[in-house]
């Protein structure tokens, strides 16, 4: 039992929490400090993101105030573009580039964005696997049933699959926003290297959850094979 809680695989865990924390630090401190900056056009967040979608022909997705820090998120299933408290209503430079950021979302959606299509095939079977991937493992491992550890392993592994198809996703909306914002009168020019930033910085937390379940999935096979052997 003490051996168990010494395991020394855990530091796999505690450098994925780290870089984690990091990531997160940083997008909340990025978007803190150009929330200071307000936009010179004086455009607010949702009026962007309308004045986005309709400057690329999608008038059917609404447009609606979240409750939370940084909850912004597009829900392909309602077309409803959600702002959160933070963004809602904020003329600042970090609001409007994570509106535009979300409108790189419903954007994908409307184009049939191919990386955006896959994720949203892979949404149920991630839950699946998730839900049950480590109640299997445990299992396996309490009683002695290596295969069936396996097959949780290999479960969880979809979750980090899942993960790398979310990159490209948003990278690309990321991508989309900056070129929008360039291309808009809804930024000066100096305004969009500052928004550019908060992006980055946001991008970087996905990043982070690749490489903290990276190192989680690494450390259930490191736990499962000295096991089996």
């Amino acid at each position: 039992m003490l051996r168990y809680y010494l395991d020394p695989t855990y530091i796999l865990v505690i450098i994925g929490i780290i870089i984690s924390m990091a990531a997160s630090a940083n997008v909340n401190g990025s978007f803190r400090k150009y929330s200071r900056i307000s936009a010179k056009r004086g455009i607010r967040a949702e009026q962007a993101a309308d004045m986005i979608l309709r400057a690329a022909g999608i008038f059917d997705v609404r447009i609606e105030r979240i409750r939370g820090n940084l909850t912004d998120h597009y829900d392909p299933r309602s077309k409803t573009l959600r702002l959160s408290d933070t963004v809602y209503g904020s003329s600042s430079v970090s609001a409007i580039g994570v509106a535009a950021h979300e409108c790189g979302h419903a954007i994908q959606h409307d184009t049939g964005y191919s990386a955006l299509k896959i994720r949203s095939i892979l949404v149920p079977v991630v839950n699946f696997a998730s839900s049950i991937s480590m109640p299997m493992i445990l299992l396996g491992l309490l009683l002695g049933y290596i295969g069936l550890a396996k097959i949780g392993v290999l479960l969880f592994s979809a979750v980090l699959i899942f993960q790398l198809v979310t990159l490209p996703v948003e990278f690309n909306a990321s991508s989309r926003a900056l070129h929008i914002l360039a291309g808009s009168n809804i930024l000066y020019d100096d305004e969009i290297g500052s928004a550019r930033k908060v992006l980055r910085a946001a991008a970087l937390t996905y990043v982070a959850s690749v490489l903290a379940t990276a190192l989680q999935l690494f450390r259930l096979i490191l736990i499962v094979n000295r096991r089996n052997n």
